[in-house]
């Protein structure tokens, strides 16, 4: 095992590609404070076994847990260590997943450099996330797949397509659920379970946490009940609060709601 306390020396050694992407520097710098704990972390695709094996020696005190869709020779790899343990299945094969939940329960990190497909990264990420602990890191690599269409993704629609990309995209309107102020708004499995989404170049973090700090603005998603709160709770003049926030600036919502239903109907928004 390397001894060397940088995480880029250790995988240097292994010659485990996280260093030629320039993954290393940015897990350093939300890893070097977890190395000595006792964590469960869980890497999708295991290959060669290089970065499962830099795990190993980066986490001393962890559980490193590799899966694979391929049977994988632990002993030619030399994955038959203490701290690690390997499986075979699908990442986005629900029950398997499921087994490996059961066995394992949760975990503090989980990385997806499996397949890289569009399906498969978004059904592992809805299939894991609930498992990841709070204050637990859910990464995924390799995202420029998503700029690819050989891997489902779509470099002709970078902003409306169906990509994995805009499926994280979209997930940071989760951070600020509280704030959106649509009366109708339908509340998303997400709310109030993400702290922080970081991009980096080819990498997406995202870290679980409680996220549910009551807005300012809004009260329920609506502005006008909020602002009808303050004004007639201010003044005592409810009648003319109620007319200007209770029925004008609900008309108002109203209508810019329909509008933006038929625009993204004409667009083919969906």
């Amino acid at each position: 095992m390397n001894s060397n306390n940088k995480l880029s020396t250790i995988a240097a050694s292994y010659k485990t590609d996280k260093l030629e992407h320039g993954y290393t520097n940015v897990y350093e710098n939300y890893f070097e404070r977890l190395r000595d704990k006792r964590l469960k972390i869980l890497e999708i695709g295991i290959a060669d076994g290089k970065s499962l094996l830099t795990w190993s020696d980066y986490f001393k005190n962890s559980k490193i847990i590799g899966i694979d869709i391929h049977k994988i020779d632990t002993k030619e790899k030399k994955l038959d260590r203490d701290n690690i343990e390997v499986h075979q299945g699908s990442q986005s094969d629900e029950n398997f997943i499921n087994e490996i939940i059961n066995k394992y329960e949760n975990f503090d990190i989980i990385i997806d450099d499996g397949s890289h497909l569009k399906k498969d990264v978004i059904k592992s990420f809805h299939l894991l996330f609930p498992f990841l602990n709070n204050e637990g890191l859910y990464v995924v690599e390799d995202m420029q797949t998503s700029y690819n269409h050989f891997f489902g993704g779509n470099p002709f629609d970078l902003k409306y397509s169906n990509t994995h990309m805009n499926f994280f995209k979209h997930l940071t309107d989760r951070l600020n659920y509280q704030e959106i102020a649509n009366p109708f708004y339908i509340s998303d499995k997400y709310d109030a379970k993400i702290t922080n989404i970081s991009f980096y170049h080819n990498l997406v973090f995202v870290r679980k946490g409680i996220n549910d700090k009551s807005s300012k603005e809004v009260i329920n998603h609506s502005y006008e009940d909020m602002k009808f709160n303050e004004k007639s709770s201010r003044t005592g003049n409810s009648f003319k609060y109620y007319l200007k926030y209770k029925v004008f600036y609900k008309i108002y919502t109203f209508l810019f709601m329909i509008f933006n239903i038929i625009k993204k109907l004409l667009l083919l928004r969906f």
